[in-house]
């Protein structure tokens, strides 16, 4: 028996405390890999996924008289995804290869409910994963919790990893959890001698296992992180760049970590945002780049059981501004990138969906309205990639109703 099944086994047999009593941890999909990216500052999705039918696609051009994108076949126009849809020029030789292969999939009017439009306030309550109508708990974030009925620990199958500076709210709770930002892997905020001080310090309390257990990780990262960075330098790869830390990410997962997540930064373009080229583009080709380089040093075989949700904490406003840019708005549109996507999902824009064609469709005639809320989304797609029961489902979003699109 491998070690692999012998600790799934494990995994399977260990029991959970949860608010509804207590539930059997539920044991991974063999080989299931999730990998959540945050755009955070709220990037507009109306560039991204672009109206190009009839009179959507005149309310669109109409609405965006300087940062439109030109319908495809104009120049740095939209590519045609189907008959409404057409997705940014940028990521033509990033994403739209994984579109055409059933490797990507879109769903517009996709976030939450939360009406702030705060960055911080949205941000917050995506990550923590919880009814809006409820106190918010920040010590137990939606992620955390899956990890958390599928077994994580040290001597599970289940490893999570938020590739960040600091533990994201979305991974706080009581499964245990590393963090490290792979672009900063040059310098270690504690070095040997001050790790030795540390783990002297809890050594004989509670806290010695954990704290010896952590270290142990940041040094196997740091490890694989060294020889990825060997093996660059060798073959002329740079190492600045979302694309760079990508395929490192790509590498500790399939080794390593089932549960990823990462935050990328720089997209709250109140100003000059652009069209098919410009500000905005220029994100969208770097952050494509990254993900077409995530999924090829996965590796075939992994690929195809790994499933990576792009999301942000809202759209923006569905016209431009004074400033040929955009302001905060509501409805975005998530990304679902991987190589098992079911049939009917994989190359379509999926989920619940609506014709913008005049100002009485947009919400509060401002922006996308949400017509996918976020958690259900998530329910739906962890049902499938991890067979979760309803109880288990309630544990990670207390209250909600797994929509289903079939994502995998």
């Amino acid at each position: 028996m491998q070690r692999r099944d012998l600790l799934k086994m494990l995994a399977a047999a260990a029991p959970l405390a949860g608010g509804a009593g207590r539930l059997m941890a539920a044991p991974a999909a063999e080989g299931a890999k999730l990998l959540v990216v945050f755009l955070r500052g709220a990037y507009d999705c109306a560039n991204l996924l672009v109206p190009i039918s009839g009179a959507a696609g005149d309310f669109y051009r109409a609405s965006r008289p300087g940062i439109a994108v030109p319908r495809p076949g104009e120049a740095n126009g939209a590519l045609a995804l189907d008959a409404d849809w057409g997705l940014h020029p940028a990521l033509a030789s990033s994403v739209m290869p994984l579109f055409q292969k059933k490797q990507a999939a879109f769903i517009p009017f996709a976030g939450t409910d939360d009406l702030t439009r705060s960055h911080f306030e949205t941000q917050d309550s995506i990550e923590l994963g919880q009814a809006l109508d409820r106190r918010r708990d920040y010590r137990s974030g939606f992620l955390n919790r899956l990890a958390g009925v599928l077994g994580a620990g040290p001597l599970t199958a289940v490893s999570p990893i938020a590739f960040t500076d600091q533990l994201p709210i979305s991974l706080r709770g009581d499964a245990q959890a590393a963090n490290m930002a792979l672009g900063n892997v040059g310098r270690q905020g504690i070095d040997a001698r001050q790790s030795q001080v540390i783990e002297s310090m809890y050594r004989g309390t509670a806290l010695a296992q954990p704290v010896a257990e952590g270290f142990a990780v940041r040094d196997e990262v740091l490890r694989a992180v060294k020889a990825e960075m060997d093996a660059a330098s060798r073959n002329a790869m740079t190492a600045k760049g979302f694309e760079l830390v990508a395929q490192r990410m790509a590498r500790l997962m399939q080794e390593r970590f089932d549960l990823g997540f990462v935050d990328v930064g720089g997209w709250d373009t109140h100003v000059g945002q652009g069209a098919g080229t410009g500000y905005l583009a220029n994100r969208f080709e770097e952050l494509g780049r990254g993900l077409a380089g995530f999924a090829d040093a996965m590796g075939e075989s992994a690929w195809r059981d790994t499933v990576v949700v792009v999301i942000s904490e809202f759209g923006r406003t569905f016209r431009e501004n004074g400033n040929k840019g955009t302001d905060h708005g509501h409805g975005t549109v998530y990304w679902v990138l991987g190589g098992g996507l079911d049939a009917q999902a994989g190359g379509r824009v999926v989920g619940e969906q609506l014709a913008l064609t005049q100002p009485a469709a947009l919400f509060q005639n401002r922006d996308h309205p949400v017509l996918n809320e976020y958690r259900a989304v998530f329910a739906g797609l962890f049902a499938r990639m991890y067979g979760l029961s309803p109880a288990q489902l309630d544990h990670v979003f207390g209250g909600v109703s797994a929509k289903d699109l079939r994502l995998v």
